[in-house]
């Protein structure tokens, strides 16, 4: 089919190379000409590991094509996917204006049947109001809406949009549907294609995405007590996602959540509850859970340094609010940086992919040094600390470690190293949870 995506942000690109790479002819519209310049010449905006294959197979098979005419891509597509973003607004709220600028440009651009998809994460209603804003626009228009929202993980993207757990759609009609299924045609056979209504589809991205951040809360609140009273958090872990019923995947404690998705989606369905006076004290839990987390790690730092960290060197392993993304969006690595810079310490900073956007968050500090290498940022530190899992942390050598360091306090917030084999190297080790 022929398929144009709006935005080339990373859901948007992420969908629309996946798209290409499973038959479709696809547009890529982006109203910024530097990044579609950008992906003509063949480079990716942002970091995702595999994408530039996808790309360069994409291109070579003439099966996407990048440009910032959206008239020309509205009118040559069947479908059309709004993949713009969605920022959060002061008040916790989605801003839609990028939404909404969007539909009333596909309005204006309608020469035919088409399938107005919304593949950005959207409060409940917003596909009726895109639907009404069209019909405003352009009375004689023909189309159908759909909600597709997207499931997709940072560093593990085009994973899960090749092999999904389930692929959701709403829809108003038979005609919408028929067409998604045959848009998702490639996957029937193998994962389970869900159709419901629409306001069920823009329902279940912000429960998905409540409930896993409900989870990791739970599992930090739970380390803390085992620290308390002297349990192991990682055989806790182990035992209790065995249960079918409750499962391995985000039980593993560590700074928090960050990132593009949990923080937004939760804020946005608190607010979503609020303005349809419904109490959902679980997810106001959880926000407020993971706000004082991050604080709760400057804490375990600066004890681990005797309760004072003001003029001592710290090495900060990990930027990115996880491993495999360049993403710092609410990373809780970025707030133990700004903390730790309040109390004084001097930071030597390395992340191996996030360090161009952590310099722009952090802004202009003399106590705050970025390296291009583990190893250049340990050398001569009284405190490691590991913020994001990075396989290379993971593999650190103990014994080069214990060289390049001045003091041996290592604060391990994700239980990434051997506890054991840490202090049997004559380190002070920190983890979380024991």
């Amino acid at each position: 089919m022929k398929i144009a995506v709006i935005g080339t942000g990373y859901v948007g690109l992420v969908s629309g190379l996946c798209f290409a790479k499973i038959g479709h002819d696809v547009i890529c519209v982006d109203n910024n000409p530097d990044k579609i310049a950008q992906l003509e010449n063949g480079q990716i905006p942002i970091y995702e590991p595999g994408l530039k294959e996808i790309l360069d197979e994409a291109v070579k098979n003439q099966k996407i094509f990048f440009t910032t005419d959206l008239s020309a891509a509205v009118q040559e597509s069947e479908a059309i996917f709004i993949a713009v973003g969605t920022p959060q607004d002061q008040d916790g709220s989605a801003d839609l204006s990028y939404i909404f600028a969007a539909a009333e440009q596909i309005a204006q651009n309608i020469n035919g049947y088409k399938v107005v998809v919304t593949k950005s994460t959207v409060p409940v209603g917003t596909n009726f109001e895109v639907e009404k804003l069209i019909q405003k626009t352009s009375p004689k228009a023909r189309f159908s809406i759909a909600s597709n929202p997207e499931f997709l993980r940072e560093g593990c993207a085009i994973e899960d949009f090749m092999k999904p757990d389930r692929i959701v759609v709403g829809v108003k009609d038979q005609k919408a549907q028929e067409i998604m299924t045959k848009i998702y045609e490639f996957f029937v056979n193998d994962y389970p294609l869900i159709f419901t209504d629409i306001i069920s589809a823009e329902m279940i991205k912000y429960a998905a995405n409540s409930f896993l951040a409900a989870k990791i809360c739970f599992i930090n609140e739970i380390a803390d007590l085992c620290e308390k009273v002297g349990g192991n958090i990682k055989e806790v872990s182990k035992a209790i996602g065995l249960d079918s019923r409750i499962g391995e995947k985000f039980l593993n404690p560590g700074p928090g959540f960050g990132g593009s998705c949990f923080p937004k989606d939760i804020l946005a369905l608190e607010n979503i509850a609020k303005n349809n006076n419904t109490n959902l004290s679980l997810i106001s839990s959880t926000i407020k859970s993971n706000s004082a987390r991050k604080l709760q790690m400057v804490d375990k730092i600066i004890n681990a340094g005797g309760g004072n960290v003001s003029g001592k060197n710290i090495a900060i392993l990990g930027l990115a609010f996880k491993a495999n993304t360049d993403d710092i969006r609410y990373s809780p690595a970025i707030t133990i940086v700004k903390e730790l810079l309040k109390k004084g310490a001097k930071i030597q900073a390395y992340d191996q992919e996030a360090t161009k956007n952590s310099q722009a968050e952090i802004g202009q500090n003399n106590n705050i040094s970025y390296f291009e290498n583990s190893d250049d940022a340990i050398l001569g530190c009284e405190i490691l600390v590991i913020c994001t899992e990075w396989q290379e942390f993971k593999d650190l050598d103990l014994k080069k470690v214990k060289n390049l360091m001045k003091g041996n306090v290592i604060v391990d917030l994700r239980n990434m190293l051997d506890e054991s084999e840490v202090r049997n190297s004559d380190f002070e080790y920190v983890g979380v949870g024991f």
